[in-house]
C-alpha cells in the first residue's frame, strides 16, 4: 500500500517528469524535481504549486554525484522521507551518433548521466527505504534499451547498462519492501505522439501501488 512519503523525479522536465510529477503529487505525495536548469525548474516548480501540490525543487547536475547527493538531502530536509524516486534524466542529443563515430568520451559520458548517476541516486535514498522495508525505485529508459541502432548507439549501450543494474537492483531488494521497476517507452513520447506523458506516468504510479513488475515495455 501507498503512503504519502515524497516522490522526487530526477532529471525532472516539462513532460514525462511534469506528468509524473502530478500523478503522484495527486495522490498526496509531496513533490521533489532535480534538474540541471534553474530556469525551468523554477517555472515547473510554480506550475505545480499553482495547481495545490506540495513542490520543492533543488538544482544540480546529476552527473555530478556529489551535487546529486547534496539536492536528494535538501530536499528529504524540506518535504520528508523519499518514499518513491524517478530516476529519468533526459540525454544529449550530441550523443547520437553512429557507432562507427562513437568515441570514447561519447560512452563515457552516456554512462555517467545513465548508470553513474543512477547509481548515486539509489544509494543515497536505499537506506532510509530498507530502514522503513517500503519504497519504491523507478527508471525510464527509451526504445534503444531493447532495440538497440547502430546509428544511435551510446543510447543502446547506456540503456543496457541501466537495464542490468535496475534487474539486479529489482532481485536483490524485492524480499526488502523496495519496489525496483524500468519502463522502457519505443518510440517517441510527448503530447500528440505515440507515447502521451500522462499514459507514461500512470504506468509509473500502477508499478509504485501494484509493484507486480520489474519491467514494462511501452511499444
Amino acid at each position: 500500500m501507498s503512503g504519502t512519503g515524497a516522490f522526487v523525479v530526477i532529471g525532472a522536465g516539462p513532460g514525462l517528469g511534469a506528468a509524473a510529477a502530478r500523478r503522484f503529487g495527486c495522490e498526496g505525495h509531496p513533490v521533489g524535481l532535480i534538474a540541471r536548469s534553474a530556469e525551468h525548474l523554477r517555472d515547473l516548480a510554480a506550475e505545480l504549486a499553482a495547481e495545490g501540490l506540495t513542490t520543492a525543487a533543488e538544482t544540480a547536475d546529476v552527473t555530478d554525484t556529489r551535487a546529486l547527493a547534496a539536492a536528494l538531502g535538501a530536499l528529504r530536509e524540506r518535504l520528508g522521507p523519499i518514499e518513491a524516486v524517478l530516476f529519468s534524466p533526459r540525454p544529449s542529443v550530441a550523443w547520437i551518433k553512429p557507432v562507427l563515430d562513437t568515441g570514447p568520451s561519447d560512452v563515457a559520458g552516456a554512462l555517467a548521466l545513465n548508470v553513474v548517476a543512477a547509481v548515486a541516486a539509489v544509494r543515497t535514498v536505499l537506506p532510509d527505504m530498507r530502514q522503513k522495508g517500503h519504497g519504491t525505485l523507478l527508471f525510464t529508459t527509451g526504445g534503444a534499451a531493447v532495440e538497440p541502432h547502430r546509428d544511435r548507439a551510446v543510447s543502446g549501450i547506456a540503456y543496457a547498462a541501466e537495464s542490468a543494474y535496475t534487474r539486479m537492483l529489482h532481485d536483490a531488494l524485492t524480499h526488502e519492501g523496495v519496489h525496483v521497476a524500468q519502463v522502457t517507452v519505443v518510440g517517441p513520447i510527448g503530447p500528440g505522439a505515440r507515447h502521451e506523458p500522462d499514459t507514461v506516468a500512470q504506468e509509473l504510479w500502477r508499478l509504485h501501488t501494484e509493484r507486480d513488475q520489474p519491467l514494462v515495455i511501452l511499444r
